[in-house]
């Protein structure tokens, strides 16, 4: 159950269809307030997009 979970949720982010070296960043926002990030890609790709992302915060902050 867990492993067809887990290809419905790759299947969404289109994990399958992403090139080698692109990242993907998904942010859904819900009505209460909160946001689910998702972020797929190579894990360096990855890695450099959550350093970008905490630079940016600690800029507003």
């Amino acid at each position: 159950m867990a492993s067809s979970k887990r290809q419905a949720f790759l299947a969404s982010v289109g994990a399958d269809h992403c090139p080698p070296q692109s990242t993907r960043v998904l942010r859904r926002a819900s009505d209460t307030g909160t946001c689910r990030l998702v972020i797929a890609g190579r894990m360096a790709d990855v890695c450099a997009e959550l350093d970008r992302l905490a630079a940016s915060e600690a800029l507003r902050a």
